[in-house]
């Protein structure tokens, strides 16, 4: 069998080697699955997660409880099985923590989980009441609203995952053409680019962050488009200073001398040449826009209740580590570090596997 010896299947055979990287990805993926299906995989799957019962807020991981779903009069279609994918189920019933119940003649009577009790008309759950007696078990336990901080967790990945991926392909749109056409063309262009990219660079990140999302307005798309923005410096600086490097090399003279053009030889010749490095930024800039976007839902400026984010999250709670339940601000703070690492444990891998030198 013949053997190749390109780069890519050298760097692959290096990554593979790469226990802590191979680690990395395969949580990377997972989280990538769990963000996209969070809704099949949450116990509390409509939508945002944002089934409130205060009778039962702040609870602890394990706690379980019974509860009677009492349907709505005005019950509305179900929703397909693309709307419950992608914005989670409606629910056409009341939920009731309750702590027992009795079945009577016409109507169910309930010990509510404040004590209190309360009466049903059976005509309300058909001839079984029973199928309308379900029991939740709360594997994170509840947060201050009453809600499931496991099911706000799932759901929350999809934030975290959705503003990685957007910051960073707005960052490459953006990076990409302008590093590359301020180091093969140089001269006044590039010194028009570097001034510009010095006095973006020169501006704390989360405050030019801010000052976008400010001016786009409050919102979940906003805040992607916000750090998209902020992100593109880093990827025009490695893509010029690659540029720079390699239009230097005898292939690209040569296809200077077969005529081609100055598009086709950045785009054809010179780019896929210097995939490497860019790689590399890219999980870098995925792990800083996690972190600013948790920065930026902490402050109440990311993306807007009811939609969980991790960053929100430990900011409703964060009090709570002093008052003696501090899971409901570190699950969260762990699904945030968790994630971050990894992208930066894979971003050392890639550059290590990347390495040409070595």
């Amino acid at each position: 069998m013949k053997s190749t010896n390109s780069l890519w299947y050298l760097t692959l055979q290096k990554f593979k080697k790469n226990k802590t990287g191979l680690i990395s990805l395969v949580y990377i993926i997972l989280c990538g699955f769990v963000a996209l299906f969070c809704y099949v995989l949450a116990p509390d799957n409509s939508s945002s997660a944002n089934q409130m019962n205060i009778e039962i807020h702040s609870k602890s991981p394990g706690f379980s409880s019974e509860f009677i779903q009492v349907p709505n009069q005005n019950t509305s279609n179900e929703s397909s099985w693309i709307s419950t994918l992608l914005y989670g189920k409606k629910i056409n019933y009341t939920e009731i923590p309750i702590l027992s119940y009795e079945i009577q003649k016409e109507h169910i009577e309930v010990k509510k989980y404040d004590g209190t009790f309360k009466s049903f008309d059976l005509k309300q759950f058909g001839s079984s009441p029973e199928n309308y007696i379900k029991k939740k078990n709360f594997f994170l336990g509840t947060d201050k609203f009453g809600r499931d901080l496991w099911s706000r967790i799932l759901v929350g990945t999809r934030i975290s995952f959705s503003i990685g991926f957007i910051a960073v392909f707005i960052s490459l749109l953006i990076g990409i053409p302008i590093g590359a056409l301020a180091g093969y063309f140089g001269g006044k262009i590039d010194a028009f680019i570097m001034w510009m990219i010095n006095i973006t660079w020169s501006i704390p990140t989360l405050l030019l962050v801010i000052a976008i999302t400010l001016t786009l307005g409050k919102g979940f798309w906003q805040v992607f488009i916000a750090v998209g923005l902020t992100m593109w410096v880093e990827v025009a600086r490695i893509v010029r200073g690659q540029v720079i490097t390699v239009k230097q090399q005898q292939y690209i003279e040569a296809a200077k001398a077969l005529g081609y053009s100055n598009l086709r030889i950045i785009f054809k010749h010179i780019l896929p040449n210097i995939l490497a490095p860019v790689i590399v930024i890219s999980a870098a800039n995925f792990a800083a826009a996690i972190l600013i976007e948790s920065g930026l839902s902490f402050l109440g400026i990311g993306a807007q209740p009811p939609t969980p984010s991790w960053g929100a999250i430990i900011k409703n709670h964060y009090n709570y580590i002093i008052l003696g339940k501090p899971f409901l601000a570190l699950a969260p703070g762990i699904a945030i570090m968790s994630l971050v690492m990894a992208f930066m444990l894979l971003g050392n891998s890639l550059r290590d596997a990347l390495d040409v030198k070595s």
